[in-house]
């Protein structure tokens, strides 16, 4: 027969242990059985008739125990003798976690009751904040506790039990489970997140963490267009770098960070857009014919992305040194002079190494110098008009009237006025195709008085002045409708997009005209919106002539008050050197006479 003992060899005071004689081959005979303690062979300890003997373990139950099975004319062997141990202290298991110290939310804590592992097998009954009743019972030693929220944390305490009834060790000291919300990754993405064919590309994982813990990092892409699926790991590093990007590397790119066996909460998803070779364009604000001292702004864009970008300004193929009026992408001219004149185009750069954008189509700025004695005059007098209306246009020299011929560029090109009346040029029916810049031109090809014609086949236009607005004076604008040409009765009106005024009677008066009210303006009623007018203001005529007249003044009186100063110093030294005479040699008053 073989002995066997449940629950281990080794117990402990007031565990029960059942003995178990176990005759391999006996059959279906029905055995008595002896059971015998401590080497004594002749004086059975116990006779029971079942194979089982049972008893509730005290230091007086330990020692060596063996069994033989019996019957009426034979009998066993004995079984091999089986030491029973009983220890009068109760056990105490430990408690611990992994990972060791503070837990982040979203992450798994392992618990473990550990036993000493001579005792044999336990099952593990866990605690949460009180130790009444029991979390839950596990079989094995370990508990997986899954922190959701930062309740989860707190104290937890474990203990083992076996056999039936249940035999428990005592608790384990408390554990305390200190949760932490877990940090979220952020990504970011240098140049931009949109890039283009050829550019390098710099993906950073940044997780916000006191103290100097490492992080190691986990990158994960789904491409967009589900060709692939692709996982990049990095142990170290948390930048993700792809020099020459191409389209095979659009897609969301995810990041977490790894402490030991927990990780951060997952990065939102950056999608990285790559598009074919990057493409830049210009634009001109307010408008790219103008008068010497005026101002103008050349803007350069990248289409669909604005991060990152320096630019470079060239006119007429040569390359402008001068970066500080280009920062930005905005390079401004102010004020404006004939020199400026040309064909303006731009290029982007950024990166390192640098990645260059294809140059600008070309943008014409036509800068014309200030005559007093030329000046076009259109009829009617406003910038913009209907569509199969009417307009004369003429030029005027207080000098010679005969020398001038108006000249037009549209979206076409540059032209004379088809139906000429001497110097002038008249548009019986005007179509949108007539908007454009119309000046005044000379024999000899000087260029004077730019104004912009916008011809609208709309229902409503604004009614401005064709020529700028000088400081100081009233500006009035209308809001004219097709069928009557005259005011309508309720308009609102905008300046740079914001609305500025409504006004029952369809106009707006503006006193007191300062440079800081040019910009775009528009009206817009029930019946339709204008086009955009751009409205210049500047500095009064009479105020520039007051100057110049107190300079030539000054300059004119300079020579006469030098000259009074120079006759009063000399008279001056005329009276202190005769004083000096007249106490040297005691000049008499017949002397003096003569």
């Amino acid at each position: 027969p073989v002995v066997t003992v449940k629950p281990d060899q080794r117990v402990f005071i007031g565990e029960t242990v059942t003995l178990t004689c176990d005759i391999q081959r006996g059959g279906d005979i029905q055995w008595r059985y002896s059971w015998f303690r401590d080497g004594d062979t002749d004086y059975p300890y116990t006779t029971p008739t079942t194979a089982e003997i049972s008893f509730t373990a005290d230091v007086s139950r330990g020692g060596e125990y063996r069994c033989r099975g019996e019957r009426s004319d034979s009998h066993t062997d004995f079984s091999d003798a089986v030491t029973l141990t009983v220890s009068d202290l109760k056990p105490k298991p430990e408690l611990t976690s992994d990972p060791a110290g503070a837990a982040l939310t979203g992450n798994t804590v392992t618990l473990t009751c550990r036993m000493d592992p001579s005792t044999g097998n336990w099952d593990s009954y866990w605690y949460k904040h009180t130790l009444n009743p029991e979390t839950e019972k596990k079989k094995t030693n370990s508990y997986s506790l899954k922190i959701d929220s930062v309740s989860d944390g707190g104290q937890y305490w474990c203990r083992a039990g076996r056999g039936k009834p249940v035999y428990y060790t005592q608790y384990s000291d408390a554990l305390w489970v200190n949760v932490t919300v877990s940090p979220k990754a952020v990504v970011t993405v240098r140049p931009d997140e949109r890039v283009f064919r050829g550019e390098t590309v710099t993906l950073r994982c940044d997780i916000k963490w006191g103290g100097d813990t490492e992080w190691t990092y986990r990158w994960e892409i789904e491409g967009t267009n589900n060709r692939y699926k692709n996982t990049v790991s990095r142990t170290s590093t948390q930048e993700l770098n792809i020099s020459g990007v191409d389209l095979s590397h659009r897609g969301k790119y995810t990041c977490t960070g790894q402490i030991h066996t927990q990780s951060s909460q997952r990065s939102d998803a950056v999608t990285l857009t790559v598009s074919a070779e990057a493409q830049a364009s210009v634009r001109v604000s307010p408008q790219p014919w103008l008068t010497e001292g005026e101002s103008v702004t050349l803007i350069c864009e990248v289409s669909g992305s604005s991060k990152g970008w320096t630019f470079s300004w060239f006119r007429d193929h040569d390359h402008l040194s001068d970066s500080s009026r280009g920062a930005g992408g905005s390079y401004t001219l102010s004020p404006a002079a004939l020199q400026h004149t040309g064909v303006y185009t731009c290029r982007a750069e950024r990166g390192r190494p640098a990645y260059y954008t294809h140059n600008s189509s070309s943008q014409t700025l036509w800068i014309t110098g200030v005559s007093a004695s030329v000046s076009l005059v259109i009829n009617p007098s406003r910038s913009q008009h209907f569509s199969s209306d009417s307009l004369s246009l003429s030029c005027e020299d207080q000098s010679n009237s005969a020398g001038w011929t108006v000249r037009r560029y549209t979206d076409k090109d540059t032209q004379t006025c088809a139906k000429r009346t001497g110097s002038g040029c008249v548009m019986d029916s005007l179509s949108t195709s007539d908007t454009g810049v119309y000046w005044c031109e000379s024999e000899s090809g000087e260029k004077r008085h730019p104004r912009n014609i916008t011809v609208h086949d709309g229902e409503v236009i604004l009614e401005s002045s064709v020529d700028p607005v000088i400081e100081g004076e009233t500006l009035t604008l209308h809001c004219l409708h097709r069928s009557t040409n005259s005011p309508i009765l309720s308009a609102d009106f905008y300046k740079d997009g914001s609305l500025i005024q409504n006004q029952t009677t369809g106009e707006m008066n503006i006193t007191t005209v300062s440079k800081s009210h040019e910009g775009f303006y528009y009206c817009k009623t029930e019946r339709g919106q204008s086009f955009h007018s751009w409205i210049s203001v500047r500095v009064s005529r009479s105020g520039q002539i007051s100057v110049l007249k107190i300079l030539s003044f000054l300059l004119a009186a300079s020579p006469y008050l030098l000259a009074t100063v120079v006759l009063l110093y000399k008279c001056y030294r005329a009276r202190v050197s005769s004083a000096e005479d007249q106490s040297q040699y005691a000049v008499t008053e017949e002397e003096t006479s003569i």
